[in-house]
């Protein structure tokens, strides 16, 4: 077994913008795909929205700058992971596929394991 992030990716505005309803049934979905794989999980979490996020970075000097807001401005930002254990990709792929992610998509990328 082979360890994976579901990385997902959304567009913050659409869930700033959807009603109670569908946020309430995004959730639920999330619910049934923990559910339905639940023997594949680790570790997983939704994210603050991005304007939450603080950004460290370091200059040409070595010095660190920490500013507010993300490290990328982008349409769609890292919203939320599940972390997964998988046989191989094309079964990591499997599971990604039945990720609820409505209002964007998912990245799934292999964990480096360093020996």
């Amino acid at each position: 077994m082979a360890g994976y992030l579901i990385l997902i990716y959304e567009d913050p505005q659409a869930w700033a913008q959807a009603d109670a309803a569908t946020a309430q049934e995004i959730l639920e979905a999330h619910g049934r795909f923990q559910a339905a794989n639940r023997a594949a999980l680790g570790p997983s979490d939704a994210l603050t929205p991005p304007e939450a996020a603080t950004s460290i970075r370091v200059g040409a000097d070595g010095e660190l700058t920490v500013t507010d807001g993300p490290f990328v401005e982008t349409k769609e930002a890292l919203g939320g992971f599940y972390s997964i254990e998988a046989a191989d990709l094309d079964e990591a792929i499997a599971i990604a596929k039945q990720v609820p992610a409505p209002f964007g998509g998912v990245e799934v990328r292999p964990i480096r394991v360093f020996s």
